[in-house]
């Protein structure tokens, strides 16, 4: 009989509703706990360290399961439309895409649209991710010599198990190395094939069974799947079994088989859990369900489990659980196995009955199965059961189970852990929560932690631990997380690791960190591992220590007890530490640890005003402290000398034991003084003791109060003075203003000794102006100071100070006897003082000024009224004062005696009258001015509106309205305060408007004191703020006044826009910076060196304005700049997203700078061209303004460097009266440059008379033909090299003028980009390499995996040994001897290759980086050793290739040195120089296959055929935040799509470093033709164009895409088949197709076909092309080369004056060397200067800068074509000629580079030779400025070589040469001083354990 269905869940509160959140605790219980191995210790890098990581999948899509591959540790993703591959730390390793597919659920597969009408494209959800396993068994002999290698045939058995939503939920099997890759599926399953469900919404249970390894060739392995709920479209399915055919090879067979083992379809519905849970040894499968029963009202709850190898399901049970179970429950393995055998065994043996007789087992369903009694030892023959069993078998006994834990928000995942012999449980919710759970024994769980993964994001129920146990892999909605399981490492101390309360956690003692337990060395023994999270656990720390406190001034012994301390080995100690003192060793008796407190010398000082100071006491083993406590030492004589007033009562009142040496003076620890007697400490039992015990002076007998100028004597109260037996004299000292009085004392006794000291008669004075003085007083016995009481002090004081009238003498305190004496003196004097008549009663008062004169009639101002004698008291004028005949009522705070009193104006009708004030009996006083009362009035406001900030200047006018003081006007624009920022007048006042909360109309009142006046009908209307949206340009130049273009909204309710910024001195920057990187100093955001620089803004419209920028003194910084509108601040940075930048001002040089005093000529048509620097850092063409004279010069041009204009045809006036000549002004901002005088060339008439005209040009015509005959007869004599070198440069010249034309126009094109490329150059716009990188391709070109990016790859067990070998290395390389013979015994190897030289030199680079200094000496040591090699040879040949070592130092030595004047000189013009070239090879035809360009300057690399082109512009769509722009780009209709994408890219990343942007590769162009719909556009697709054997690369002119059509570029999906030219290239370059490449048979073409024949041999094809090139250069070709030559002509020669200029003192390191080679000729007497030029041509310029200008990507990070490339060598090889000392003679059959250049190489020879000159004649004397250089660069960059892995790389040749180095260094006498051999031996030993002789 079925169990009766459960009654309602409660409320969520209490229980989990949904089945799966309701039994995920189950799983709990059924998942084995995960038992993790003993982690390794923690390190950097290890597993305490690990952090957390997240990464974001599938763009939006959700994710749907988690599959973590132990063996790997890799992580798969399942998600809608995609699988994801990914690292154990979360990286990417590859992706495939899944869907979305033509489908529908209600359609069987294969979907075929005509049968299926309502198939659409359906998203595919991930139901199943399984992984399925394998061993690593062998392939048999034939197929494992085809198969390859192990980690193949692993790849092959090991598969991903994928089943998704679409097509009836079919299954396919992927590659676990690439998820894209499909091994195989099915086109045309059949029902049995489908396993999941076609329903997202329907979860759907698998898990795969592996038979046991003995067994697998006869038992497959099976996929469980099962039950889902009413899939959509089909019948609902139960559990199902499909057998797993074994993977083949090749996956050429089905991987799922087409035989259904077994399926359960017996009763009713269950909905079952998303896991299965098998419990090892995966005998038994169990997972929670929910069943409803037809008809029935309400659900219940079971678990169901089975056999996992029981394909038929006989041995399926369900157990219910029971209600109360619902809430949150854990149990047992134990408990369902029990549960489960208790039901099987009742059925099989008892027909169902228990011991009591009760039905606890059934059969579930009404099938023929019967209760039968069968044979006790059938339940273990047949633990699954059988087809004699009854089946399947229900349990009619609910499983019951106490909540360990409840939450109220619904759980989705569980996951368990093993820790230290601890159950940790980590939950998830639907928040997006993780939670930890500590599991008690008694089933109790606690929350010890809680983190959040995703906010708002349920957590996946796949929650899986790495086999480690140290990670937990937690999988959302849209992204995949690594958390650690702990985080022990990050508290670095006991308390903070105890107090977490971590079950992970523990203190490890003796190795004091946070740790787990397995990572404790001695964690198994007692005390040396702390549990975090046991109850009440307690740090090892020091209970008790004896002494606590002692005296510094001597030693002893010190003892604590230790609770809690670890027991250690026989060989092991303890130590005690105090403070940063060395450690002594420490005696151990059980926890009780003694040690020697340090000696006195050793301790450090008190602190100043301190008379102790607490020294830290560290138990220490080894290193580490096991606990500690504070030791105080005090000091006796400094508690003596902190108190000078009373130091004996301060000593023996002190807590620490002192005691006072009374004849002595001293304060001492001692319990015995030198003299007695001695006065012990209070706490001492010991007499005499204590402060009472002391001789002191403890009061003055009498009144303290003493009048001045009067003698006084005084008598001082002392005591406890008889133990001085001597007699000495005693004076009295009284202090005044740091004077010393001494006045004589008499001593007389008294009892019990008891003393009083009688100080002589004396006047005392002081003179500072107030009433009274306080004078110490104490007692001096000889030159000794008696203690004395601190309160011991005369009263000086003076009656007439401060007493100005008898009111205010009267009121002195009677004590003082102060009164007004009368007479023509009158004064207040103390009473015996005056000689004449005492004043009884003083004056009427007297009123000098009252304030303020006029007053509201509503009163309620405050008038303040000065004077004198106005009472002695407040009660004497309390009701004595009227203004204007009205009562003024006085205020206590506001009075002053007799001078100043206070009082509130009363309400009056009055309108003017005077001030009286009545005291007492005296007439009384009236004020000579009068007060008015007035009635103020409001008439208007301007202006009537303001923004809701506030800010607004409001100007409200009116009468009357300098009424009352400043301060009672108060003014408001509704309840909002408007603060009064200007004088009042008696009409207008002036206020600023305050923040207001939202838009309003409110109206203006002003208060005059408590009189309120508001302005009619006028209102202020609060309107919303102004918008700023943008501000541009973000540069200017300190000279200021760039105009700043502002748009926005709401512009013109502002009255004063500003542009402002703080600005400081750059010296002040530093001090702040310096302070603000200090740890202990503040953060200082603001000092008053700082100068707040404004500029108003003009042009205010309401949606844009023009501001000018304020000038900067050039030493300054800017520190903010913003927009002020009034109340309103805009940060310039929070509008555009980058910072305002000042640059340096634009330099200007005059137009005849070399003669200033002659005018520039101009011949009008043309340009004036002037020359400057920095022109456009901040600067545009069309924000400059030219005047020549009176009118304007129109700016046509403008670079960095040079400004063209032209002016008007005529001549236009000078605005200069005293010039007749017009000068040309240069406007740029608020800088204006003069450049002298212009003065136009004119045809004037020649003044000559005819005659004389006719017998000049007679004469003319006799000497031209004279000269013409002279040539001819030097030509008849002329080589013909020379005459055709004529003709050649004839023929150039005549070619160059042709395309003149077409050079200018090309020139202006490329001048117009090259202006929008110039405002991103000159700082963070040129992409310069750092100098890592820089370095790493200038010392290792072209080589991957460079050292500089390499770790040391060592164990960890040998590391610090190879590590300290590594170190002796070190210094063995910096032994010169050592060094120069192992770069000598390495040349001198046969193998020791060219290459390899050059690798161990930038290595030695690396190694020595640090110290460049010696690295130079050592070069130039080996370079001397080089030259006398080649003196004896041919010396011009040094230097010429990199042959040896020394010659690749030199490389990378000058690679070094120049790297600062790559950034600062040549860097810019490089960059320009190469963007030039990009432009205009891009602007031309591009042929991707061959690589040709008609664009160029190298001849084979012309593409020399008429390619028919049209330029277009493409409309590209670029999506910027949640806008989409568009963006024009020019591109050509023959580009290829690749090409397209490239030159897209560039537009849209201009400016930014080519690695960060994304590669074209990655995109998909697609193009976007409105209603007709999108396409996507690729070089290779089916509609390319195949003749015979070529197949054309497809173009835009392809596709007929249109001009101004709208395009977008897209992220390319990653299972899209990627065909056609796509290549993968080095970082920086890319290469063209080679041509005769070929693909599946096919050639490919772009613009051109190969016209080479195939079958002539390479030879021969190679002396064709020689041959071709030998003929006359055809002038078309040729136009084309000037052409592209003229347009680039400025910007080479911009590099060539950059590198070679002398304008600027050339770099140290040039001179340096140059110098060097100077000496090394001299000292071998070379005077041939030509081979000096060659050395230093071979050491720099071929060296070096031939390889930065053919390689910019070693600088820059930039991408190369090979077409750029092309172009770049030519100007490199003319580079090369111009530092030829040869002649340069070109003829018809001279390279056509040399062609080219042939005019400009003899110009740039004179730039090489003025250059080598100048250094040459600057002398010599910079070898300490470049000693001080070369530190500077070693500290500056030695932080960025990999010093430990270069020389781990060294040392590598020297163990392949070891024997021969060895026995080189042992054959040299200076070596073997120095045993250089033995050292190196010592190196081998520890870096591999090299057997030696040592």
């Amino acid at each position: 009989m079925p169990a009766p269905a459960p009654p309602s869940p409660p409320p969520l509160a209490i229980w989990w509703r949904p089945l799966s959140l309701l039994l995920l605790p189950l799983l709990l219980l059924l998942s084995p706990p995960t038992t993790t191995a003993a982690p390794e210790p923690a390190t950097s890098g290890g597993p305490s360290a690990l952090q957390t990581r997240s990464t974001t999948l599938n763009s939006g899509a959700p994710l749907n399961h988690l599959l973590l591959d132990r063996r790997s540790g890799q992580v798969y993703v399942g998600g809608v439309n995609a699988l994801y591959h990914l690292s154990a730390d979360l990286r990417l390793l590859s992706q495939g895409q899944t869907g979305p597919r033509l489908d529908s659920p209600d359609c069987l597969p294969p979907i075929d649209p005509k049968d299926c009408t309502q198939a659409r494209q359906t998203d595919n959800a991930n139901q199943i991710l399984l992984l399925q396993d394998g061993e690593d068994e062998p392939l048999p002999e034939k197929k494992a010599e085809e198969g390859g290698s192990n980690a193949e045939r692993r790849t092959r058995w090991r598969s991903l198990i994928v089943c998704g939503t679409v097509l009836q939920g079919i299954c396919e099997k992927r590659s676990l190395a690439d998820v894209g890759r499909v091994l195989y599926n099915t086109s045309n399953p059949v029902d049995t094939q489908y396993v999941a469900a076609n329903d997202p919404r329907v979860s759907t249970v698998g898990v795969l069974v592996q038979p046991q390894p003995q067994h697998r060739s006869l038992a497959p392995a099976m996929l469980l799947v099962g039950p889902l709920a009413t899939p959509v479209g089909r019948g609902s399915r139960r559990i199902t079994t499909l057998r797993l055919l074994a993977p083949a090879p090749d996956h050429s067979i089905p991987t799922f088989s087409h035989e259904e083992l077994g399926k359960l379809v017996v009763g009713f519905t269950r909905k079952y859990n998303n896991h299965f849970v098998a419990r090892p040894p995966r005998s038994h499968a169990y997972s929670p369900a929910v069943a409803r029963t037809p008809g029935l009202q309400g659900v219940s709850y079971d678990e169901v489990s089975f056999c996992t190898d029981d394909p038929s399901f006989t041995s399926y049970a369900p157990t219910p659980i029971s209600p109360a179970s619902l809430a949150q429950r854990f149990t047992t393995w134990e408990r369902l196995d029990k549960a489960r055998r208790r039901r099987r065994s009742c059925k099989a043996s008892q027909e169902g009955r228990g011991p009591t007789n009760q039905e606890e087992a059934y059969i579930e369903y009404e099938v023929s199965s019967k209760c039968l009694r069968l044979a006790q030892s059938s339940v273990t023959e047949y633990p699954c059961g059988g087809e004699h069993t009854p089946s399947p078998i229900a349990s009619a006994v609910p499983l019951v189970a106490d909540p360990a834990l409840t939450r109220d928000t619904q759980l989705t995942a569980v996951a368990t852990a093993t820790e230290a012999g601890h159950t940790i449980a980590l939950l998830g919710d639907k928040a997006g929560h993780l939670h930890k759970v500590f599991l008690q024994a008694n089933g109790t769980g606690t929350l010890y932690d809680s983190v959040t993964v995703d906010e708002k994001s349920a957590i996946n129920a796949d929650l899986l631990l790495d086999s480690a146990g140290q990670s937990i892999y937690v999988l959302t909605e849209k992204k995949v997380t690594r958390l650690p399981v702990a985080q022990c490492s990050r508290h670095t101390d006991c308390q903070s690791c105890l107090s977490v309360r971590d079950p992970y956690c523990g203190w490890c003692v003796l190795e004091g960190r946070c740790s787990r337990k397995q990572e404790c060395q001695r964690h198994a023994q007692s005390n040396h591992w702390l549990w975090s999270y046991h109850q009440g656990q307690q740090c090892v720390s020091v209970q008790s220590l004896v002494p606590s406190s002692q005296s510094r001034e001597e030693q002893t012994q010190v003892s604590f007890t230790v609770a809690q301390l670890p027991m250690l080995s026989g060989d092991e100690s303890l130590a005690c530490s105090f403070g940063g003192l060395p450690s002594q060793s420490a005696v151990v008796m059980e926890n009780r640890i003694t040690c020697q407190s340090p000696k006195p010398e050793l301790l450090p000082p008190s602190p100043p005003g301190s008379d102790h100071m607490a020294l830290r006491v560290s138990l220490m083993f080894g290193d580490v402290t096991i606990a500690h406590t504070n030791l105080t030492f005090y000091d006796c004589r400094a508690v003596g000398r902190l108190n000078a007033t009373s130091p004996c009562m301060a000593c023996v009142g002190s807590r620490w034991p002192c005691h006072w040496c009374a004849l002595d003076e001293v304060c001492t620890h001692e319990r015995s003084c030198p003299r007695q007697p001695i006065i012990y400490n209070a706490g001492e039992n010991s007499s005499p003791r204590g402060m009472d015990s002391c001789p002191c002076v403890w009061a003055l007998q009498g009144s303290s109060l003493v009048p001045v100028g009067f003698d006084k004597e005084l008598y001082l109260l002392g005591k406890n003075l008889d133990m001085f037996e001597d007699e000495e004299d005693y004076v009295c000292v009284v202090e005044i203003e740091g004077r010393s009085l001494m006045l004589p004392a008499t001593l007389i006794r008294g009892e019990k000794q008891m003393h009083t000291f009688k100080c002589s008669a004396q006047q005392y004075q002081y003179s500072v102006q107030q009433l009274e003085y306080s004078a110490p007083v104490y007692l001096l016995r000889g030159t000794r100071r008696i203690d004395s009481a601190p309160n011991i002090r005369l009263q000086l004081y003076n009656c007439s100070v401060g007493q100005s009238d008898c009111s205010q003498c009267r009121a002195v305190a009677p004590a003082y006897r102060c009164v007004w004496c009368g007479g023509e003196n009158s004064g207040c004097v103390y009473s015996d003082a005056c000689t004449d008549s005492h004043e009884d009663s003083c004056p009427p008062p007297l009123i000098t000024k009252i304030q303020p004169t006029t007053g509201p009639l509503e009163g309620g101002i405050h008038v303040t009224i000065w004077g004198s004698n106005l009472g002695q008291r407040f009660e004497d004028i309390q009701h004595g004062v009227t203004v204007a005949g009205v009562r003024c009522k006085p205020l206590p705070e506001g009075y002053l005696i007799s001078t100043r009193i206070v009082c509130e104006l009363q309400r009056s009708t009055q309108i003017k009258g005077p001030v009286v004030i009545t005291v007492g009996d005296s007439p009384p006083g009236r004020s000579l001015q009068s007060f008015t009362y007035q009635d103020p009035q409001l008439v208007g406001i301007e202006p009537d509106k303001g923004p809701v900030s506030g800010g607004t200047r409001l100007t409200v006018k009116g009468s009357h309205l300098l009424t009352g003081q400043r301060s009672d006007l108060k003014a408001f624009v509704g309840q909002q305060p408007c603060y009064i920022v200007e004088e009042v007048n008696d009409t207008q006042l002036v206020c600023r408007t305050s923040r207001a909360n939202h838009t309003s109309e409110l109206t203006v009142r002003v208060l005059f004191g408590k009189a309120e006046r508001t302005v009619g009908n006028a209102v202020f209307r609060y309107l919303q703020d102004p918008i700023i949206t943008d501000a541009s340009p973000a540069e200017s130049f300190y000279g200021g006044g760039r105009a700043i273009t502002v748009r926005g909204e709401n512009f013109d309710i502002i009255q004063q826009p500003m542009m402002s910024m703080w600005v400081e001195p750059v010296g002040n920057f530093l001090v702040r910076r310096r302070r603000h990187m200090s740890p202990s100093g503040p953060h200082v955001a603001f000092n008053s060196s700082m100068i707040k620089k404004q500029e108003r803004c003009v042009d205010v419209m309401s949606d844009r304005m023009t501001c000018l920028t304020p000038a900067v003194p050039p030493d300054w910084r800017v520190v903010s700049v913003w927009f002020e509108l009034d109340n309103l601040q805009v940060d310039f940075e929070s509008i555009t997203g980058r910072k305002f930048t000042y640059y340096p001002n634009p330099e200007l040089y005059a137009l005849n700078f070399h003669t200033p005093d002659i005018p520039y000529r101009f011949k009008p048509g043309a340009v004036i061209a002037v020359e400057g620097k920095d022109l456009m850092l901040a600067m545009t063409r069309d924000e400059v303004v030219a005047w020549l004279g009176d009118q304007r010069c129109e700016v046509k041009t403008l670079d960095n460097t040079h400004l063209y204009c032209e002016p008007p045809e005529e001549q236009p006036l000078s605005r200069d009266t005293e010039s007749e000549l017009p000068s040309l002004h240069v406007v740029m901002g608020k800088l204006v440059f003069d450049l002298g005088p212009v003065q136009y060339d004119t045809d004037d008439p020649s003044p000559v008379p005819l005659a004389a005209q006719v017998g000049l040009a007679a004469s003319a015509a006799v000497v031209v033909l004279i000269v013409l005959v002279i040539i001819l007869m030097y030509r008849r004599k002329s080589k013909q090299a020379l005459r055709d070198y004529k003709k050649v440069l004839v023929q150039l010249e005549t070619l160059e003028i042709n395309v003149g034309d077409q050079c200018r126009k090309e020139f202006t094109d490329l001048m117009t980009e090259m202006m929008d490329l110039s405002s991103d150059v000159g700082g963070p716009g040129i992409p310069l390499l750092d100098y890592r990188m820089y370095a790493e391709r200038i010392f290792f070109p072209g080589q991957k995996g460079a050292p500089l990016s390499q770790n040391l790859d060592l164990p960890d067990s040998r590391r610090q040994t190879v590590e300290q070998g590594l170190g002796q290395l070190n210094n063995l390389l910096n032994n010169r001897l050592f060094l120069t013979r192992f770069i000598h015994t390495l040349e001198a190897q046969q193998s020791f290759s060219q290459r390899d030289r050059g690798y161990v030199a930038s290595l030695l680079t690396m190694a020595l980086h640090d110290k460049l200094e010696y690295f130079t000496d050592v070069m130039k040591t080996l370079l001397g050793d080089l030259v006398q090699q080649y003196v004896d040879k041919n010396p011009k040949l040094m230097l010429r290739r990199t042959e040896t070592v020394v010659e690749k130092m030199l490389t990378n030595w000058m690679s070094i040195c120049l790297y600062s004047f790559l950034k600062e000189v040549a860097g810019e013009p490089l960059y320009m120089l190469y963007r030039a070239i990009k432009y205009q090879v891009d602007k031309g035809p591009v042929d991707v296959v061959t690589g040709k360009a008609k664009r160029t300057l190298n001849d084979s690399h012309l593409l020399r055929e008429d390619i028919d082109y049209t330029s277009m512009t493409l409309t590209v769509m670029v999506k910027s935040g949640v806008e989409v722009q568009a963006c024009p780009v020019k591109v050509l209709d023959i580009d290829t799509i690749t090409q397209v994408k490239d030159k897209i890219l560039d537009q849209l990343y201009k400016g930014m470093p080519y690695s960060q942007r994304p590669q074209a590769d990655s995109l998909d162009l697609e193009w976007r033709a409105g209603q007709a719909g999108h396409l996507t556009l690729s070089d290779d697709d089916v509609t390319a164009i195949i003749q015979g054997r070529w197949k054309r690369i497809n173009t835009m002119q392809h596709y007929k895409v249109p001009d101004l059509a709208t395009v977008a570029l897209i992220p390319r999906s990653q299972s899209s088949v990627v065909m056609g030219i796509n290549q993968v290239y080095q970082t920086g370059e890319k290469t063209p197709m080679l041509e005769g490449e070929e693909e599946e048979g096919q050639r490919l073409w772009h613009l051109v076909k190969s016209s080479e024949d195939p079958e002539i041999p390479k030879h021969r094809k190679s002396s064709m092309r020689e041959r071709e090139r030998a003929k006359a250069i055809p002038e078309i070709y040729l136009t084309r080369l000037l052409s592209m030559k003229g347009t680039l002509q400025k910007f080479v020669d911009d590099v060539f004056v950059a590198i070679l200029s002398t304008k600027r003192p050339p770099p140290i390191a040039v001179r340096f060397f140059f110098d060097f080679l100077d000496d090394m000729a001299e000292k071998h007497g070379i005077d041939d200067p030509e081979t000096v030029h060659i050395w230093k041509t071979n050491s720099l310029p071929l060296r070096f800068w031939v390889n930065i200008l053919k390689n910019p990507q070693f600088v820059f990070d930039v991408q190369v074509t090979d077409s750029v490339d092309a172009v770049l060598s030519v100007i490199a090889q003319t580079f090369i000629d111009s530092c030829t000392t040869s002649e340069h003679k070109v003829g018809r059959d001279s390279p056509v580079n040399k062609l080219l250049y042939a005019r400009e190489i003899p110009r740039y020879k004179q730039l090489v030779e003025r250059y080598y000159s100048d250094i040459h004649s600057s002398g010599s004397g910079c070898y300490q400025e470049m000693n001080s250089t070369l530190t500077e660069l070693s500290g500056s960059f030695a932080s960025e070589m990999n010093n430990l892995v270069a020389l781990h790389e060294l040392y590598k040749y020297i163990n392949k040469y070891y024997d021969q180095i060895i026995m080189s260094l042992e054959e040299d006498a200076a070596g073997q001083k120095m045993q250089l051999a033995y050292r190196l031996q010592q190196v081998a030993a520890l870096v591999e354990n090299k057997v030696t002789d040592l």
